[in-house]
């Protein structure tokens, strides 16, 4: 039986090119990461809606928090991106993710409706992210930050 994808699978073929090069590494580390550059970066420029935030989750000292929250996520974003162990970056934004939807995605205790469902899915996704950083430190650990 001839496979299908045999001509996606080899080295040469465009798709593989495209897929290995440096610059779509990069682009796709950047778009795993967008959410914890831009969700720091609004923290930074509204600091007391930031500290709101870690308020209303309960979080104290709020200002603290808040602050911690912004110098991990650009810095484990930080690592992610440019390959500094990547490794360790990668898995401390996993156990972040899975943590900060614990807290603030409980739709369990929520009453059914559209709220709740919103928040159902926000946590699944979550979960997704969290499993794609496992993968990126996967590989690095395995294949090294060059691959």
């Amino acid at each position: 039986m001839i496979d299908p994808l045999l001509s996606i699978r080899r080295q040469g073929s465009l798709l593989a090119r495209i897929l290995a090069a440096p610059a779509t590494r990069v682009v796709a580390l950047l778009a795993l990461c967008a959410a914890y550059i831009q969700g720091p970066l609004t923290k930074l420029f509204d600091f007391p809606g930031a500290v709101a935030e870690m308020e209303h989750f309960g979080l104290h000292p709020a200002t603290l928090f808040a602050a911690g929250v912004i110098a991990f996520e650009l810095t484990a974003s930080a690592m992610v991106i440019s390959g500094i162990l990547r490794w360790l970056g990668a898995l401390s934004l996993a156990v972040f993710t899975l943590l900060a939807t614990f807290v603030a995605l409980r739709f369990w205790e929520m009453p059914a409706g559209m709220e709740r469902m919103m928040a159902t899915n926000a946590f699944f996704e979550h979960l997704g992210l969290a499993g794609a950083f496992v993968l990126v430190a996967i590989t690095d650990l395995t294949q090294g930050a060059r691959k």
